[in-house]
């Protein structure tokens, strides 16, 4: 009998039972899912739970299966760009067009099959082995800071900055327009869109979701902003931008349209990381230069 724990992240939190798993393991089926859940298979928090159940940040799943579950995450030989490490951390400098972890359609070629080639066996096992040493994700087409846990001791002390909102998080972005405001505060909660299961989107009763904008500089019908997330909804930025009507240049998942610059999806940056060290209780930050193509554009705005 095969056993696996999962442990659901604040991302990952929202989904049903059967889907969140079958987002997990290499299974085709997601009946074959359903099955284990009603023979008692599947435990959610040492309970049994329907197929339906909305998983939660901080459910434990416990997984008892009789067919065993093969998933062959091969290591790769792909460059990183690693900022720091110690004995728990690695702190990522992630590139454009790189998937954090491997899902369906993206097997190879993620941050992931990166990280077992270089690092092996020391990354923490929380969360599964889809997702060693995830401890948080940026999407594909984001650049910038991501922090990496060496071991489960290390990932629960980041796990739960992520969950009280400590740590820093800011994000350099382009945006179509120019806020009236040189800061600006959004609370408006998140959740899938009801009619696009694909996007988010801003939703009554949905989760909490806060990002605090300030404009750095205003160019003829765009304007370049930093963003602080003190939560960390999934599209968080995105959705909050297009829900105040300024739109991520090159997000043509949200806003679609033609823009004047070949973005290869929206111009966002994670540019700091702040937290405290899991072993040595002190803040520690690390910050990424802005990448090339996104100084590109900048340049070309400031001549317009």
């Amino acid at each position: 009998m095969e056993k696996s724990r999962f442990y659901v992240t604040e991302e990952d939190s929202g989904t049903r039972l059967d889907q969140y798993l079958s987002s997990q393991i290499n299974i085709s089926s997601r009946s074959f899912i359903q099955k284990n859940i009603k023979d008692g298979n599947i435990k959610v928090n040492d309970k049994i739970k329907k197929s339906s159940y909305i998983v939660q940040e901080d459910d434990i799943i416990v997984m008892n299966i009789c067919d065993p579950v093969e998933l062959d995450i091969l290591a790769e030989d792909i460059p990183l760009d690693i900022m720091y490490e110690d004995d728990d951390i690695i702190i990522i400098n992630k590139s454009k067009d790189m998937v954090v972890h491997p899902a369906p359609g993206n097997y190879t070629g993620t941050l992931v099959n990166a990280l077992l080639f270089h690092f092996k066996d020391k990354l923490s096992t929380i969360n599964g082995i889809k997702r060693p040493g995830i401890v948080h994700r940026i999407d594909k087409n984001t650049t910038g800071v991501l922090v990496v846990a060496k071991n489960d001791k290390a990932h629960n002390s980041l796990s739960e900055q992520f969950k009280d909102h400590s740590i820093i998080r800011e994000y350099t972005m382009i945006v179509l327009g120019n806020p009236k405001e040189d800061k600006y505060t959004v609370d408006a909660p998140i959740d899938r869109n009801p009619k696009d299961r694909l996007k988010m989107a801003v939703v009554e009763g949905g989760r909490r979701a806060v990002t605090h904008f300030e404009v750095i500089k205003r160019f003829q019908g765009y304007c370049l902003l930093k963003a602080n997330l003190e939560t960390g909804r999934t599209h968080q930025i995105r959705v909050h931008s297009l829900y105040k009507k300024y739109p991520l240049l090159g997000d043509d998942l949200y806003f679609g349209g033609n823009f004047k610059f070949k973005t290869q999806g929206p111009v966002l940056h994670a540019g700091k990381l702040g937290f405290i060290h899991p072993s040595t209780g002190e803040y520690v930050e690390f910050n990424s230069q802005l990448p090339e193509y996104f100084s590109d554009i900048i340049d070309k705005l400031t001549e317009i």
